[in-house]
């Protein structure tokens, strides 16, 4: 099958895809609105908390999900880590970068000069001023690798970043240059956390963070093409995290109008005194749990590998035309 050319424009709409090709090659290709189309259901923070990791094990073990991505810098990593290793088969595992949560695995003097990650609102100021040092970023995002590596014994099937961290500018170049370096003949999907403005607002779903998240990382889908990195197409899963809004509403919007290779985000977990202490959405992760486990239709309708536990990365170029 044809590696997808990585400077080929966003599309419209989804393509069809050789449907004959896709089967032959293993992997579970579902079709979405009468077009081939590749939904790839990812649970974001994995070892987060216990509650978290739990959740996302349990909902990997019923077919409901299509990836996870992990967060290596947390105490629960190495307890967590091989309690997915036998989920790896049928789950694309990511890294999901972290440059505002808890602590980096490494001195980072600019960044962290404390010890501690600034946050969001401390990473973002320095992004735009442009005072971020990109050799500190990227030996962090090198440490980050390294600790995934370790504990699933194979590269990343995929990248991103918690609160979208990997598009910003110092962090995205950083990232990049690492990715091509490191791996150069099974590179892992970039995911782009932008769409359409159209489809964004045709959603109707927690539009000013869609559209926010869109604005910054403006350029990064066209860096990661002109680099023949594989990415999506598509993307949605952002939330107001409403406890009054039933999560399956916003999951049928997230899963409408997708792209030839669309991700929708999750944040599913078992809430506990833990993620109580360290995080504000608490009972939205059990409710997307629960909505996540009873939707009847969820297995037949997103995307998910076919390999051995303790098979290679992904080949995300042979996925598809």
């Amino acid at each position: 099958m044809r590696p997808t050319p990585a400077s080929r424009a966003r599309s419209d709409g989804p393509a069809r895809v050789d449907t004959e090709a896709a089967a032959n090659d293993g992997y579970r290709q579902p079709r979405e609105g009468g077009l081939e189309t590749m939904i790839i259901l990812c649970a974001d923070d994995y070892a987060l908390t216990e509650g978290v990791s739990r959740a996302i094990g349990e909902l990997a073990a019923a077919q409901r999900l299509s990836a996870t991505s992990v967060l290596v810098t947390s105490a629960h990593w190495a307890a967590s880590a091989p309690r997915l290793c036998v989920h790896r088969g049928h789950l694309s595992v990511g890294l999901h970068l972290d440059l505002t949560f808890g602590a980096p695995l490494g001195p980072m003097p600019r960044l962290a000069p404390a010890g501690t990650f600034p946050g969001l609102r401390g990473l973002l100021a320095r992004s735009l001023l442009g005072l971020l040092d990109i050799d500190e970023i990227r030996a962090e995002i090198g440490r980050q690798l390294d600790r995934f590596e370790a504990a699933m014994r194979a590269p990343p099937d995929h990248i991103d970043g918690h609160q979208h961290v990997h598009v910003l500018a110092g962090v995205r170049q950083a990232l990049l240059e690492t990715v091509q370096r490191r791996y150069p003949s099974r590179p892992p999907l970039i995911r782009d956390p932008s769409d359409r403005l159209g489809v964004i607002t045709a959603r109707g779903v927690a539009v000013p963070k869609a559209v926010a998240a869109g604005a910054l990382a403006l350029g990064f889908a066209r860096a990661v093409r002109d680099l023949r990195l594989p990415i999506n197409d598509s993307f949605a899963g952002f939330s107001n995290f409403d406890v009054n809004e039933p999560y399956a509403n916003e999951l049928q919007s997230a899963l409408s109008q997708p792209g030839r290779r669309h991700i929708v985000m999750c944040h599913p977990g078992h809430p506990d005194a833990e993620l109580a202490g360290i995080d504000p959405v608490i009972e939205r992760r059990r409710m997307e749990y629960d909505a996540l486990m009873r939707d009847p239709g969820l297995p037949a309708r997103i995307w998910r590998p076919s390999r051995n536990a303790d098979g290679p990365p992904l080949a995300w170029a042979d996925l598809q035309d």
